[in-house]
């Protein structure tokens, strides 16, 4: 992310009155705004200029909103917050599937907004400081430490993953996962056998400023299990705790 003195953010968004509402908002927080009026201007703004941050309207006229979303997310992992008049479940599980960081429904109190858009941003710092090599490797990892921590490789039954190379291997195949799912597993997995809850796992994953609707987190937990589970209608591997979280079943259970 740029320094806090600056922070670029990109809105797509073709309704006139909430562009006006956003560039007076927005730009009283200090945030340097640049709008796209449809879904090609956005993509060719991204692709001259760099921004902290995407407000990506999900109607856009051109090119929508879920394909700008799914074109930048192959080549960036800049934060994406999808804005959609409509807040039905397919919407927001589509929207994250395809992989925004966050999502607000119109309409919105543009405090709520900012508070969002200031979690992500944080989100996105800690992340990319995570990434960075540690210099002291843990070996104890419990429910009370941050997530990801740059531990020894790490194997359960048929799961092994490697935080440091970001390598997870499933029955002997390598498979690719997204940030936020790799956490996911990682936390589950120094916990096998035991329950996390929905609580810790967002705090330790999204922030404990995290803002969001909870259904991201089912929404990560079911795109991990596809990835993960030889067959994820059954998940044998990471199964629900109804009322309390989720647990990474190891061999002695």
């Amino acid at each position: 992310m740029a320094s806090e003195e600056v922070v670029r953010v990109l809105i797509a968004e073709d309704e006139e009155s909430f562009v006006d509402a956003l560039m007076v908002g927005l730009e009283r927080e200090n945030f340097v705004v640049t709008i796209a009026r449809d879904g090609a201007q956005a993509l060719d703004l991204f692709n001259a200029h760099e921004f902290d941050l995407v407000l990506l309207d999900i109607m856009l006229p051109k090119v929508s909103g879920l394909d700008v979303c799914r074109l930048i997310r192959a080549k960036s992992p800049v934060p994406i917050i999808m804005v959609t008049a409509k807040s039905t479940e397919i919407d927001t599980v589509v929207g994250l599937v395809i992989g925004a960081d966050d999502y607000v429904a119109k309409p919105y109190r543009l405090r709520e907004l900012i508070s969002r858009i200031r979690a992500v941003l944080r989100r996105a710092a800690l992340n990319a400081e995570a990434q960075q090599p540690a210099t002291v490797p843990q070996t104890d990892v419990s429910p009370r430490t941050s997530t990801p921590d740059h531990a020894r490789t790490i194997e359960i039954g048929e799961v092994r993953l490697d935080p440091d190379r970001h390598e997870c291997v499933v029955r002997g195949v390598e498979v690719k996962l997204p940030l936020k799912e790799f956490e996911l597993l990682q936390l589950l997995l120094v916990n096998a056998g035991r329950v996390v809850t929905r609580e810790l796992l967002i705090d330790r994953v999204w922030g404990y400023d995290y803002v969001g609707d909870t259904k991201t987190l089912d929404v990560h937990i079911k795109r991990l299990r596809s990835r993960i589970e030889a067959d994820p209608a059954h998940p044998a591997l990471i199964t629900t705790i109804r009322g309390l979280g989720y647990r990474f079943e190891s061999p002695r259970n």
